[in-house]
């Protein structure tokens, strides 16, 4: 299976209570690949990944796995700051019934280039003895791990490591981009994480793009990026930047609940409910895009 056209970087929708909303989640996958998602990612950071449980993240990987069916490709989020902890995400994905892996760049420790050689061969080295060419994709969003990934480096394992397929790009470095778009092995994928540079990266040959506003518009971030058409970009580009007025995906999940998509828009702490000022921010927004 492939991983072109758009992913949406799925939401964990919550309970009340703070719990697991299982149903709520099976629906959810349903609802997108009836919108035509071309695949889910389930287990990233859109889905809270760093507030669930180990058996929470497999329970969403699996509930995600059965609901597709095999219609769409699954690429499970599997990225830990832990080398250890992360091999058993590749691992366990595989063993769920995965497509592929999803694996960001390690948070907080900021590895050397070395290190993040070190890091995604020792997860590619675990897949092979599993399953031999289990594709992974990496992720590069130094906002939130504090670490860039160079072209460099990505060129690099792209050119050593068969199994690393591609990457998710959020490094918002268009000169870095273009460079891996540049220089990339054939067939290696780049994929844009930043919804708003969806166009422009497109436009010089990207592959696609796991987004966030999918979770809200699935079928017309597939028109955006299946046809590069301008007018869906800009009816949404105030959606497209209103979904971080607070961290993600606290306004996602506002969003999709004043749009009737969700019961309810709980997130887990350390993230908080939006603040009612940006809610009325958003409730904006989403009048402007005709979305309510």
């Amino acid at each position: 299976m492939t991983f072109r056209g758009v992913g949406t970087a799925l939401i964990t929708p919550f309970q009340d209570d703070g719990s697991l909303d299982e149903c709520e989640l099976a629906r959810f996958v349903g609802w997108q690949i009836e919108q035509g998602i071309q695949f889910l990612v389930p287990c990233g950071t859109t889905g809270e990944n760093p507030a669930l449980t180990p058996e929470e993240h497999q329970r969403v990987i699996e509930i995600t796995v059965k609901t597709a069916d095999g219609r769409v490709p699954v690429l499970a989020g599997a990225g830990n700051n832990n080398t250890a902890r992360a091999v058993e995400l590749a691992e366990q994905a595989i063993d769920l019934g995965a497509d592929g892996i999803l694996t960001i760049t390690p948070y907080y420790n900021k590895p050397t280039p070395d290190g993040l050689r070190r890091h995604f061969g020792a997860q590619v080295e675990a897949i092979e003895r599993k399953r031999s060419g289990f594709p992974m994709i990496m992720y590069n969003v130094p906002g939130r791990t504090g670490l860039n990934m160079t072209a460099a480096t990505t060129l690099r394992m792209a050119a050593e490591i068969p199994n690393i397929i591609g990457v998710k790009e959020a490094s918002a470095n268009m000169e870095q981009i273009l460079e891996i778009l540049r220089s990339r092995p054939d067939g290696f994928l780049v994929l844009s994480g930043d919804d708003a540079w969806t166009l422009p990266l497109l436009a010089c040959g990207a592959d696609g793009l796991i987004s966030v506003a999918s979770n809200e518009v699935p079928a017309l971030m597939r028109q955006l990026v299946e046809k590069q058409d301008v007018a869906v970009m800009n009816r949404l580009l105030p959606l497209l930047t209103g979904n971080f007025i607070e961290s993600n995906p606290i306004p996602v999940k506002a969003a999709l609940k004043m749009m009737g998509i969700l019961e309810n828009d709980v997130v887990r702490p350390p993230l908080a409910p939006i603040t009612n000022e940006n809610r009325a921010r958003l409730e904006a927004i989403l009048r402007e895009c005709e979305l309510l």
